[in-house]
């Protein structure tokens, strides 16, 4: 959990949470994030076909207001997913509210959802604390810290990151905070449910913002898996608020890197608080064909429930990874794989490497986190992915979510 710092913060934002009675536990589980004037918004979303209500609202609104956000509404505890008409209408009831407590136009509003599929939300609890919790926002770290709390569903851990450059003598602030668990493998386009808001004092154009964006989430949120399960409502908001006086034009490679540090350390932080998870795999892919084929190997290995059973046992059953570097659909030469556990050598050529020592590597494996590097010296391709073990804790939370 990254530290929060009231000076880092950015600029522009308002945050707050409560208890609107949605979540069995009885804790906070709507929150507010609103700019003190619209914020220039790009956002990004699950590639799922099957997408939750909050995601059609606010596709329709983005379009409406060419890219301008001035309340985000967050609940937990229901996902509005599959809920038909009822539930495109409680996102819009969601939206009328707001606007009517912020004034300003319903359009501005994004409402985000995440919990139980196919249980109808009661819009009308929403809709009973919201004034009172707009009395309640504000803008130092233990309001942002309210909201990072009340998003989170099966999540053990708050997940935040932060950021900060100067540009033209004025400082530029990046904060983001997210919640995912379980249900995590973000297919996000253009290109446990994962919701991700990430703000910014800088003056930047949607246009702009959305590029950054979507170089932002290729080499973070687009790289994790925790169960192969890409959610209903993958959201991931990126708002510049323009009140720290820096304007920041499309290309800028300092504000590009700081988004990406910034993202990939949120990735990483859901990627170690999934369901059950006791090891965190790096996977590092390289001389592939290409970028895409890496990734494939990457995600064949991320998925296959062989793989992340043996590291939960921490067994260093190699040959499960070469499978499944079989299967992936890469361009491979099975004579010409190597595969390294950290620094200790496993497989060179395809085959046992004759240095490779069970031992150390069983207890290699018994690390919360660690590197499997493969080399598939077929070109210049590579990616680097984050994915996790599957114990019987993950099985034990699923087996009962909705009961």
């Amino acid at each position: 959990m990254s530290d929060i710092s009231s000076f880092l913060i950015p600029k522009g934002f308002r945050f707050g949470a409560t208890k609107a009675g949605l979540k069995a536990s009885g804790r906070a589980d709507f929150s507010l994030i609103v700019a003190d004037e619209p914020a220039n918004a790009a956002a990004v979303f699950t590639a799922n076909k099957v997408s939750a209500a909050p995601l059609a609202i606010d596709k329709e609104n983005l379009r409406a207001t060419g890219g301008k956000v001035r309340v985000v509404a967050i609940n937990a505890g229901n996902a509005n997913c599959a809920a038909g008409q009822a539930g495109l209408d409680a996102a819009r009831e969601t939206c009328a509210a707001a606007a009517l407590v912020f004034g300003c136009k319903a359009e501005e509003v994004f409402p985000s959802s995440t919990g139980v599929i196919g249980v109808p939300l009661p819009v009308e609890k929403l809709i009973a604390v919201m004034p009172g919790l707009a009395h309640q926002i504000g803008a130092d770290s233990d309001h942002f810290h309210q909201v990072a709390q009340a998003i989170l569903t099966t999540d053990l851990v708050e997940k935040t990151a932060f950021a900060r450059l100067e540009r033209d003598g004025k400082e530029v602030r990046i904060a983001a905070v997210g919640k995912g668990s379980g249900m995590i493998h973000p297919q996000l386009v253009p290109h446990a449910t994962m919701l991700v808001y990430v703000l910014t004092d800088a003056e930047i154009e949607p246009a702009a913002l959305g590029g950054y964006l979507r170089g932002a989430i290729d080499v973070s949120f687009n790289r994790i898996s925790v169960d192969g399960d890409t959610s209903t409502n993958d959201t991931v908001l990126l708002l510049a608020s323009g009140a720290g006086g820096a304007k920041i034009a499309a290309g800028d490679a300092e504000f590009d890197e700081a988004l990406r540090q910034v993202c990939t350390s949120l990735a990483k932080q859901i990627v170690a608080d999934g369901e059950g998870v006791t090891h965190v795999a790096e996977l590092r892919i390289d001389g592939a064909v290409s970028d895409a084929d890496a990734l494939k190997v990457a995600k064949a290995i991320a998925h296959s429930p062989l793989i992340k059973t043996a590291w939960a046992g921490c067994d260093p059953n190699w040959g499960r990874l070469m499978a499944a570097i079989g299967y992936s659909g890469a361009e491979i030469d099975p004579n010409q794989i190597d595969i390294w556990f950290g620094d200790l050598r496993i497989c060179r050529d395809g085959g046992r490497a004759e240095e490779l020592d069970e031992a150390a590597a069983h207890e290699y494996l018994k690390q919360s986190e660690f590197s499997i590097s493969i080399q598939l010296h077929q070109g210049e391709g590579k990616c680097v992915f984050w994915t996790t073990d599957l114990t019987k804790e993950y099985v034990a939370i699923n087996a009962d979510y909705s009961t």
